[in-house]
């Protein structure tokens, strides 16, 4: 379901390896809650009234720059009121030097210190990006996630309508596998969906008859993948005799998850239908519609243009 995440401050600080300057006592139980970082130049001059204290703070060229020109008075008035606002976390990047003042200030309120090599352009480019997938909205999915000719197709159905049995056959068409039965799904951007599957199950996929099997191991580490953006969703349901499906592909079905719209396609699954070259198939389709051509409405213009209707 979909909830608030956390991610541990010292994991952050392991991943880009920062510096600790000061470390409070609690920093195990420190959380990050948000994937925006800020640059506090209005609050070291003391506007506070926007001031997001669950932010990581930024001291970069400017804010240095600022304060080594105030005087020591100055400079501690400023960084202490910059730390009782209790933000989770100060980060001093491109290396530079830490002022006295900052450094006392974080002691005297707990706040973590750090420092980076990194510049401030670098290190809040790749923090945010870390973040927004550590902190994304989040949902599972029963269904299967797999990578077809680069394209993530995320297939859903109901039980036993074959999804599993489709990712072995596309797997062995040399296609990748990411998730079977259970598929997490985040929204790390405006637009872009990102599934994976639970630690638990990552690389098995049930077969009913035959049990779990290790697609990892019997077809090798170039048959899996981690993680893989959805593109496009396929949604298997058995054939219903007399039901009216789609065969132009001018209708442009589409579904919502997480708030994003993703193209879906709905296809009738019977004996005889081989779901892995239609998923191929929609696949390719699915790409060259978003590099432009689409097929359906220039088959479409062409059936008109034959019929003399403009």
């Amino acid at each position: 379901m979909e909830g608030n995440h956390t991610i541990p401050l010292s994991k952050l600080i392991d991943e880009f390896s920062l510096e600790q300057i000061v470390v409070p006592a609690n920093l195990p139980e420190i959380l990050i809650t948000t994937p925006e970082v800020n640059r506090p130049g209005l609050a070291l001059t003391g506007f506070f009234e926007y001031f997001e204290s669950a932010r990581i703070q930024l001291i970069g060229k400017a804010e240095h720059r600022y304060l080594t020109e105030l005087s020591a008075a100055e400079r501690e008035s400023s960084l202490d009121r910059l730390m009782a606002a209790k933000p989770s976390a100060v980060v001093v990047t491109t290396g530079l030097s830490v002022h006295d003042e900052l450094a006392a200030a974080a002691r005297v309120h707990d706040v973590p210190l750090l420092r980076t090599a990194l510049t401030t352009s670098e290190f809040s480019a790749a923090l945010i990006s870390s973040l927004s997938v550590s902190l994304a909205p989040r949902i599972t999915r029963h269904g299967v996630l797999v990578e077809v000719y680069g394209e993530g197709i995320l297939i859903l159905g109901d039980s036993g309508v074959g999804k599993s049995e489709t990712a072995i056959e596309l797997v062995k068409r040399g296609h990748r596998l990411i998730a079977d039965d259970a598929v997490e799904l985040k929204r790390v951007s405006a637009r872009t969906l990102v599934g994976q599957a639970p630690e638990i199950i990552r690389h098995y996929v049930e077969l009913r008859g035959i049990g779990i099997v290790d697609v990892r191991r019997l077809f090798g580490m170039g048959a899996v993948k981690e993680t893989e953006r959805v593109d496009l969703v396929i949604n298997l349901e058995p054939w219903i005799q007399g039901k009216m499906y789609d065969r132009l592909g001018l209708d442009g079905e589409k579904i919502e998850i997480l708030g994003i719209e993703l193209p879906m396609i709905t296809i009738p699954v019977k004996p005889g239908r081989n779901l892995a070259i239609i998923l191929e198939i929609a696949a390719m389709n699915n790409r060259q519609k978003k590099m432009g051509y689409n097929t359906a409405e220039e088959f479409n213009k062409r059936l008109m243009g034959q019929m003399g209707i403009e």
